[in-house]
Formats: C-alpha cells, structure tokens, sequence
C-alpha cells in the first residue's frame, strides 16, 4: 500500500511539472516546443494536460497546441476530452476540422459527442455526411439516453455460417481495421437474425477447412435495443464479456456494446447511486468544481427539506412525552446514542442488501431470508451493546439499574427494528419500480429515528411506571 502511495505521490508531482512545462512553453510563444513536449505522453494524459491548458490559458491557447498535434493523434486525444471540452474545441475550430474528426472518431464515440452539441452544429455536421451514414446517425441519435442502443456500435466483424476458418480470416484481415472489435464475430442469416458467435481465438486454433457454422456459439447472451444500460452492465459484470450483442425485438443484430463503453457506465452508475444514497439529485457527468454553488443548492435541497420534516415528527413524538422526560430527567442523556444507534444499524444493512441487489446475489424472492438473517444478526449484535451499555450506565454512570434496563432494552428493540427496516425498505423500494439506493443512509436514519425514540419512551413508560 505504502508503494502504491509513494508511485502516486511521484506520478502526480511529475504529471504537474510536465503540465507547469507546457504551459511555460505556451506563455513563451513556443508552440512547437510545446507539441513536443506534448506528444512525449500518450493520448489519454494528453487529453488531461489540454483539460489544464483550458481551464489556465482559455480556450485560444487550447485550440493552437491542438492544432499543432498530428491528425491521428488529435481524433483520439479529443474522444478522451470531457463532453464540455469537446464542445467548446468545436464552438472554434473549423468546419473541415470538424469534419475530420468525426470521421475518424468511432461510430459510438461521434454519437456521444452529437449528442452533446446544440442542433445547429449537429444539422451542419450531418450536412456534410453521406445519406446512408447520415441515416445511420439519425437511427442512433433517437435511441432513448441510456439505453443498449445509445451505447452501441454499428461496426462488427459479420460472418456467414457457411463459410470456412480460413474464409473468416481472411475476411476479419480486410475488414478488421473499421471494426471495433475483432475478438468476437457474429454469425447471421438473412434478415440479419443473429444466429450464432464465435471467438477469434476458436478460428485461429481450428483447422481452415472447419466450417463456422461447426464451430460457432448457439447459446449466447444478447441484450435488446432498448434495455437499460444499468442491465448492460450487469451482463458485462456476469459474464465477464468483452463486447455483447445488441439485437431489436425481432432478433436482428443491431450493433454491440463493448467493455470499453460499459466501464463509463458502471463508473457513471455507481456514482449516481452513492449521490442517491447520500440524498443528492442526480449531477450527471459535471466535475464537483465545474458545478455551479445554485446547482449543488438545488441538488441537495429537496432531499434536506424533506429530511427535516420527518425530524419535525420526531421532535413532535419527544413533545408528546414531556412528563416522561420531566420526572426522570437523565433518560434525556441517553437519546442521541440511541438514536445514532439505529441510524447506524439500519444503515449498515441497508448497504449491504442494496450492494447484493447490484450484484444480483439478493432476489426480491430472497426477501423472507434476509429478514431472518438480519433478525439473527441484530440479536447478537443488539444483546453485546446492550449488555456494555448496561454495565457502563449502572456503575459508571450512578444511574439505577431501572434506568439501565429501559435504556439496554430500548437498544436491543432498536436495533433489530433498524435492521429489519434496512433490509426490507431497499427491496420494497424495488419492488414497486424505485431505485433502492433511494432507501440508504439518510431516510434509513430518518425512520429509524422515529422508531427510536416511540420505542424509548414506550419501555420508559411501562419499566417506571411513568
């Protein structure tokens, strides 16, 4: 760990004087010096370093050191740039340059980058196309964001059952270049029904006069045109896939998603569920800096000031018992640990159902299963805290063994509530079409807060008499 430490602490600091370099050169007028200095990275740290020279020089800087790059270069480097990025280089470069990239860029990568541009630009993009490809990107461009056809390729490697080992070599060399995968092929028949798959590796250990259709794949996964992209990447995560077969509703390959694609879209999940889970609307792809102070207000008021209700509430529970706080004044003492006691346990269980929903290892049909299981666990659990607590709140705390009874007791129902709570309210919330993630910490500490306090004063009541 220390080593991994030490070689990201290096690469940063080296990463920022190569950046502080460039950006010298840039002030000095010494453009030729800078692409030099440029291309001594690959195209992903260049695109980094224009991300740098943008937000510290501005754009015109930006648009020279780019142009001073190779075409080759300057395609792939711009498909690794930020969408905003993208679009202001386009905003200022000309129209041939633009026409350049997007025919050099990969299919899917032209369609993310249209999908970011104001209409006018895409229309005098789409102007410059031809009509079967300009058909094609209208086709993509109206598939739902965030569905399998949003993400996908049209370019693969097609086969025909009936050709030999070394026919589809032969084919996959000519054809290869202007495909994004190569690893795996697609055998179809007419009406491009996807019959089959078959990876490279099978044709290049099989004998050349083997025939595909002996050879190929039959029981493959596939996913349709309209699927979510959180089922894509499930697949991905499932099998393990390199590229997935995409195919309409009457099982016609359409294109493929490869993994290069899903990994943004697990990165882009992910982060949406933890902003769910921590109560903020969803902020898209923008960078934390890059979101202005009234957006992170809108984001994270609405799930506050609903929050802040049900705090309301609880405040009003702890109202309706002022005589059971005024006769015995120390049980004020103990409500904060109580409370945070099962804001945490519901917590923790609402994590680890809604981590097993995503892996898919929990099943709406497992509901009754988890129950037990976090009915067993909150037991243990609940009887070693109350057990501490009983000790400590007796002989430490001078408090009568009454007292530490309501108290040890409260937590040991608290608990075992706040478990059953976070386990069951994530699969409920899936149950009825709400992304569980909703279900996380803060309304889990909400309810449980509630829960909480009814069931402090309740035994308070009954154990003292009050």
């Amino acid at each position: 760990m220390d080593t991994e430490r030490n070689f990201e602490k290096r690469f940063t600091e080296s990463f920022a004087e190569i950046v502080e370099n460039i950006i010298d050169l840039l002030n000095a007028k010494k453009y030729v010096a800078a692409r030099d200095e440029l291309l001594k990275n690959n195209e992903v740290d260049i695109a980094e370093i224009l991300e740098e020279i943008l937000e510290e020089l501005g754009i015109e800087k930006t648009v020279i050191i780019f142009r001073t790059l190779p075409k080759d270069v300057s395609v792939e480097v711009f498909s690794y740039l930020p969408a905003e990025d993208q679009v202001a280089l386009i905003n200022v470069i000309t129209d041939k340059e633009i026409k350049y990239i997007m025919d050099e860029l990969d299919f899917d990568d032209m369609i993310d980058v249209l999908e970011e541009l104001p209409a006018n630009l895409v229309d005098k993009i789409l102007e410059k196309t031809s009509k079967e490809e300009r058909k094609l990107i209208n086709t993509f461009l109206n598939y739902p964001d965030g569905s399998a056809g949003s993400l996908m390729t049209p370019y693969y490697i097609s086969l025909n059952r009936d050709m030999t080992v070394e026919q589809a070599l032969s084919y996959i060399k000519k054809e290869g270049m202007d495909s994004e995968t190569i690893y795996t092929c697609y055998v179809k028949e007419k009406g491009r029904k996807l019959q089959g798959i078959i990876s490279l590796r099978t044709l290049v250990i099989s004998e050349s006069d083997a025939l595909i259709r002996d050879l190929m794949h039959e029981d493959f996964v596939s996913v349709n045109v309209h699927d979510d992209q959180e089922v894509v990447s499930d697949a991905f995560k499932r099998y393990g896939f390199l590229a997935i077969p995409v195919v309409d509703n009457e099982f016609r390959l359409v294109g493929i998603i490869t993994v290069d694609d899903i990994l943004d879209v697990i990165e882009e999940e992910t982060t949406e569920d933890f902003e769910r889970m921590a109560g903020v609307i969803d902020t898209g792809d923008a960078e934390y800096l890059d979101i202005s102070v009234w957006k992170h207000v809108k984001n994270r008021l609405p799930w506050l000031f609903i929050l802040m209700l049900s705090y309301v509430v609880t405040g009003g529970i702890i109202a309706g018992f002022e005589d059971v706080l005024s006769k015995v004044i120390s049980l004020v003492a103990y409500m904060p640990m109580l409370m945070g006691t099962g804001g945490n346990s519901g917590s923790q269980s609402a994590v680890l159902v809604i981590r097993g929903m995503a892996l898919g290892d929990v099943e709406l049909r497992d509901a009754g299963k988890v129950l037990w299981k976090e009915i067993r666990v909150s037991l243990i659990i609940g009887l070693i805290l109350s057990s501490l607590n009983f000790a400590r709140i007796w002989w430490l705390d001078g408090q009568g063994p009454w007292v530490a009874l309501v108290v040890c007791l409260s937590m040991l129902i608290i608990v075992m509530a706040a478990k059953s709570i976070g386990c069951l309210l994530p699969m409920a919330a899936k149950k009825f079409g709400i992304d569980p993630a909703l279900m996380a910490s803060p309304l889990i500490a909400s309810l449980t807060d509630m829960v909480s306090v009814v069931t402090y004063f309740l035994m308070a009541s009954l154990i003292l008499g009050l």
